[in-house]
């Protein structure tokens, strides 16, 4: 992707929305609230093949079942700071035969203030000299370097950025690991947790219940919706994560969240009484009143068990990256409850991907 024109993102848009329109067609739902994004230099991470050709190394996609990669000289959906370290960091690569030997792949990571981090990952192993030319990498560029290959991680400086999003004139600060999911664009998620946030303040009585979350990640969701609510009990099944959403919380004086490691299936089990967990030890779950359940699954969706949990709680806010799945769980989730708001994120603009999302209230 070396050019766009962004005099053609609005018609992008609408095809979109009117796809969405016809997923869901056969429900009853209100009007669709339309997030947008900048039709360029929105992404806040990216990650590039290292193609070695004539003696350099270039950076480089893969075309959907095209084995030989395409070299890029510009990639303008990337963020500012990418966009900034794209070409300097390059040369610096091609220049440094310890750098660019066996590199067959740069991810990058930043922020909006200006934080970047650059993992490196080579096809064998990095040693105290791939060390030292890193540590001239980071100097010059003022960034932060890892460098990966088989089972090896070389951490400069730090493995994570920190993070600054604006929601409703409250900024909220998230470390963000390398390894670790995080929302590709930074302004559209603002508009997201901005979204999810007034939602949660529409609700009857929501103060007076609990919440319950599950795939919460890096707390992304949670440290902005905490605040609606008495208590919030928070699931996430990797370990990486669920310590990155503990920082977020004791970063942004988040005191009401407890977390724990499990599925959204065990989860289920624990609340039905069906098998004790040592994870939940210190979590007396019957004292909580919870009113709302927030949901933000995979592609694949809610499975079974977890539409049946989900219809226990008189409010249901689901974000979704899959509009397809979301419309198989609408089906299930209309029985029981009604579609009071429904929203698209424009996550990633020029791509058939799309974010949405629904808040449903049990039918009185």
């Amino acid at each position: 992707m070396n050019h766009i024109d962004p005099n053609l993102y609005p018609a992008a848009l609408d095809a979109k929305l009117e796809g969405f329109e016809t997923t869901l067609s056969g429900l009853t739902f209100p009007q669709i609230e339309v997030f947008d994004s900048k039709p360029s230099g929105f992404r806040m991470r990216a990650e590039f093949r290292i193609w070695h050709e004539d003696g350099r190394a270039h950076y480089a996609m893969n075309k959907p079942g095209e084995k030989r990669p395409y070299i890029i000289s510009e990639f303008p959906i990337a963020g500012e700071r990418i966009k900034e370290l794209m070409a300097p960091l390059l040369e610096a690569i091609n220049a440094s035969p310890i750098l660019s030997r066996k590199l067959f792949s740069l991810e990058f990571l930043t922020t909006l203030s200006g934080e970047a981090l650059i993992t490196l990952i080579y096809h064998r192993p990095v040693d105290e000299e791939w060390q030292l030319a890193a540590q001239a990498l980071e100097a010059e560029h003022k960034i932060m370097v890892i460098g990966r290959s088989r089972k090896q991680k070389v951490v400069l400086t730090r493995d994570y950025v920190t993070e600054t999003l604006s929601v409703d004139g409250v900024k909220y600060h998230y470390q963000q690991i390398e390894s670790g999911f995080t929302q590709p664009n930074a302004r559209v998620n603002e508009k997201m947790l901005s979204w999810a946030s007034s939602c949660c303040a529409q609700m009857e009585d929501a103060n007076k219940g609990d919440l319950v979350e599950l795939y919460c990640g890096n707390g992304n969701f949670t440290t902005v919706l905490a605040q609606h609510f008495k208590r919030v009990l928070a699931t996430e099944i990797s370990k990486i994560s669920v310590r990155s959403a503990e920082t977020n919380f004791s970063l942004n004086k988040v005191d009401n969240v407890s977390v724990v490691r499990m599925s959204s299936e065990e989860f289920t089990q624990a609340l039905n009484g069906e098998r004790p967990f040592r994870r939940l030890k210190d979590i007396d779950l019957g004292s909580y009143e919870f009113s709302t359940i927030f949901v933000d699954p995979p592609r694949a969706g809610l499975d079974e068990g977890t539409l049946r949990l989900a219809q226990r709680f008189d409010n249901i806010l689901y974000i979704s990256c899959n509009p397809e799945t979301l419309r198989a769980n609408l089906d299930s989730l209309s029985e029981t409850h009604e579609i009071v708001r429904t929203a698209i994120f424009d996550q990633f603009p020029w791509t058939h991907h799309l974010e949405s999302g629904i808040l449903l209230q049990r039918r009185r």
